[in-house]
């Protein structure tokens, strides 16, 4: 489980990347460029998506080695 989130918060940072070259800075909210931004937003909440996740899933380990003594 470990590894696919590390596999997909670098997925999502690429994406970031690439669509952070899209943007048009002068009309940024028109064509491609709102579809690159809803891009880098769904991207940055799969980053934090998978870092609750691992946050989670230390708590639960350190709660069953606790319970386990």
């Amino acid at each position: 489980m470990r590894i696919f989130t590390i596999i997909l918060s670098f997925i999502a940072v690429g994406l970031i990347i690439l669509n952070a070259t899209k943007v048009d800075l002068d009309h940024p909210f028109e064509g491609e460029s709102i579809i690159a931004l809803i891009t880098i937003v769904a991207a940055l909440c799969a980053i934090a998506l998978m870092a609750i996740l691992r946050i989670a899933k230390r708590i639960e380990q350190k709660h069953k080695k606790g319970t386990n003594v």
